[in-house]
């Protein structure tokens, strides 16, 4: 039987609005950290100190697991040692390294895809807000790129599971011997995790995070999980009652936005003033990319169709045949 190392939770301050995260150290032959942190004097003060009461500093973290690219999990990457492996799924690889060729690609995609969706132009400021975060990101290459199925030096008793959605390069590990799994961001018990727009990966083909993230939720639910310790908030222990909770609030959502569309066409911006009449304007990109994702998924269960009408992306309630 497969037995677990020591897993020491720390928690980490964040500027953002999901409050701390939690990374994790993993002692054995090796020092291994999942996840890092936001690139902040706070973070790193409060990451170096636990480490401390541990007797472990910086110096002795071999490599680095990433379950995902955003800022508060991987800022604090540039304060380790050129030696530390980093390692994670390959689409973290522009995030994280921060080329200026990928940030323009990525603001121009969403100035245009953002204007097809009837965000007016004074608004689409807003929508580069969120590109703020890459300062509490960071600038460094992933050492090993991992997929589902693969092995992780030192960790050959954790299982790498592809779970996008919440972001294109979220993977968990999972010890199939004790059921335990270190689950990032991928279901949270005080909150529900947002599966946000990103830049399309092939074929200029737009991505459907919402679709993706009901698929992995899904994975979760057929595994035997007896504790998902997250990168937010206290640790799951009924996974598939908060799974079925969260797949049936995404459907509570949908059904209200089919009701928006049985009475008029509405741009995906239209319909996001409508979900989210007091959070739109100062969360534009992520209640949009919410917006978006109920859209695809009613679009995917042939409930509406989308339509272009003087360049604007318009979705309808299909007719009900008699």
């Amino acid at each position: 039987m497969r037995t677990r190392r020591k897993i020491i939770p720390i928690s980490l301050p964040t500027p953002f609005p999901v409050g701390d995260v939690i990374v994790y150290v993993l002692l054995g032959e090796a020092v291994t950290l999942i996840d890092a942190g936001p690139k902040t004097k706070e973070a790193y003060e409060a990451l170096k100190g636990a480490l401390s009461r541990h007797g472990i500093s910086l110096l002795d973290i071999d490599q680095v697991i990433l379950t995902h690219h955003h800022a508060d999990h991987v800022g604090l990457l540039d304060d380790l040692p050129e030696r530390v492996r980093i390692i994670g799924h390959p689409n973290n690889e522009p995030y994280i390294n921060q080329k200026p060729e990928f940030i323009h690609k990525e603001l121009d995609y969403f100035y245009e895809l953002f204007q097809s969706f009837g965000v007016p132009e004074q608004l689409n400021e807003l929508v580069m807000e969120f590109r703020k975060i890459y300062r509490l990101s960071c600038h460094r290459p992933l050492t090993q790129a991992v997929k589902e199925g693969d092995r992780i030096e030192d960790l050959e008793d954790w299982d790498i599971y592809y779970t996008p959605g919440h972001a294109e390069s979220h993977i968990v590990l999972y010890h199939l011997g004790e059921h335990i799994m270190l689950g990032g961001d991928v279901l949270l018990k005080q909150t529900s995790s947002n599966p946000l727009l990103e830049v399309p990966k092939n074929n200029d083909i737009r991505s459907r995070p919402l679709l993706d993230y009901n698929k992995s939720l899904k994975k979760l639910a057929d595994l035997e999980i007896k504790t998902i310790l997250p990168g937010h908030g206290e640790p799951i222990d009924n996974v598939r009652q908060l799974v079925d909770n969260r797949l049936q609030k995404q459907q509570r959502r949908a059904e209200e936005v089919y009701h928006f569309l049985q009475k008029d066409a509405l741009t995906p911006y239209e319909v996001c003033q409508k979900l989210f009449p007091q959070k739109y304007e100062n969360e534009l990109f992520f209640t949009m990319s919410e917006t978006v994702g109920q859209l695809d998924d009613l679009e995917d269960r042939g409930k509406v169709e989308m339509f272009l009408h003087h360049g604007h992306v318009y979705y309808k309630a299909k007719r009900v045949e008699k």
